[in-house]
């Protein structure tokens, strides 16, 4: 369901929960009407709808919860190998994503359809299957012909929304359900290496495509907002380092903010944080901070899964704190990520490596139970909401 669509929901029961309330306690007209004394046994709280997530992942032992927030990697293009790998984590426990990169695309549509098939252990809840489907400079489908980035800077909203749509459509065809393909990033300017990738060079034409990108991916892939808090701001290529920016959050606010309060607004169920670090907000790198985390939850209000840009580029950062992928995990999912994904790197043994290191931090209390569990709650909607064919 759409952020917007749930936002409405929630104003108009609260609205006729005032109503209703007021309506009931309203004194009587009538002179001689009697005030009685309000019994507390008369008002019972509301029982809450049952949330299926939360029970599926009440169900999950402590080392399925860490396995479904892990999001894989390895190329390839055999399915048995692929299926093997997506249960390959202690206990057998599966992996609850997977992205596809170059090394997973084979001729056309169909053999990456029957790739994602076996990545998908349980039809009923299928994994998060991510891909990074910019169009422009950043494709994994040959076929995707589609403009993308700085492409469609001539192009008005309309026509914006409608190539969304059209490679959502492309997308959803090869057995993926999420696009890592909306850049809400704004570039300082042209010599940024965003530039070319990013929807807008400023934030309002920003803002306006966002929306028409998440509008056009709707009903048909899930949305992914990234670079967040924004590539623009800090010079440098977080492939390779972690960019450095001293803008203030009231300068963010102003300007890079915009087009992910735009994407927020309409709808996108995924934001991804970025390995670029805003020193005035916090020293860390986004995706490793939890005041970032805290911006996106209760300034931002988005309510969606929260996903790093893959640690393997944390690792390749020359940064020595960086260097261990389960420690950069542990540490995203405790600053407040719901999803760590792992790529640049990747050996079929580092997502089981990963899992039991999550397991690992939660024995010994360097990461809450309660932490994972609402990610895995968070990942588990998502994967419901896939299952039903959005």
């Amino acid at each position: 369901m759409r952020a917007r669509v749930m936002r409405g929901a929630l104003t108009a029961a609260l609205a006729a929960c005032l109503l209703t309330a007021c309506a009931l306690s309203a004194p009587s007209s009538s002179p001689s009407a009697t005030r009685q004394p309000t019994s507390s046994a008369s008002s019972p709280t509301p029982t809450p709808p049952p949330d299926p997530a939360v029970d599926a992942v009440a169900a999950m032992s402590v080392t399925e919860q860490a396995a479904s927030v892990v999001m894989g990697h390895i190329p390839g293009t055999d399915p048995a190998t692929l299926r093997a790998y997506m249960q390959s984590a202690p206990q057998g426990a599966p992996l609850g994503g997977f992205i596809l990169m170059g090394g997973n695309i084979g001729a056309d549509a169909a053999q990456v359809r029957a790739l994602s098939d076996a990545l998908t252990l349980d039809p009923a809840l299928p994994p998060l299957i991510a891909i990074d489907e910019e169009g422009g400079v950043v494709r994994r489908l040959p076929w995707d012909t589609l403009p993308g980035g700085q492409g469609l800077h001539a192009f008005d909203l309309t026509q914006t929304e409608q190539v969304f749509a059209q490679r959502a459509a492309l997308i959803a065809e090869t057995g993926a359900n999420v696009n890592f393909g909306i850049v809400a990033d704004v570039p300082a300017d042209a010599s940024s290496f965003i530039y070319s990738r990013a929807l807008g060079a400023d934030p309002d034409s920003a803002s306006s495509r966002v929306t028409a990108a998440v509008d056009g991916e709707e009903g048909v892939v899930l949305s992914t907002l990234k670079h967040f808090p924004g590539h623009g701001a800090a010079p440098g290529d977080s492939h390779h380092s972690i960019p450095t920016t001293a803008m203030t959050l009231q300068q963010w606010q102003a300007g890079d903010a915009r087009p992910f309060v735009a994407g927020i607004d309409a709808g996108a169920e995924l934001l991804m944080f970025g390995h670029l670090a805003y020193t005035a907000v916090d020293a860390a790198p986004a995706s490793l901070s939890a005041r970032w985390h805290e911006i996106a939850r209760d300034e931002l209000g988005f309510d969606g899964v929260t996903i790093t840009d893959d640690l393997g580029m944390l690792t390749a950062s020359g940064v020595p704190e960086h260097q261990d992928p389960v420690s950069n995990a542990v540490a995203a999912l405790r600053a407040g990520s719901d999803m760590v994904p792992m790529v640049a790197g990747s050996t079929a043994e580092t997502a089981p490596q990963m899992v039991a290191g999550i397991v690992s931090a939660v024995d010994d209390g360097r990461l809450g139970a309660d932490r994972l569990r609402d990610a895995a709650e968070r990942v588990m909607r998502l994967r419901m909401q896939a299952a039903a064919g959005r």
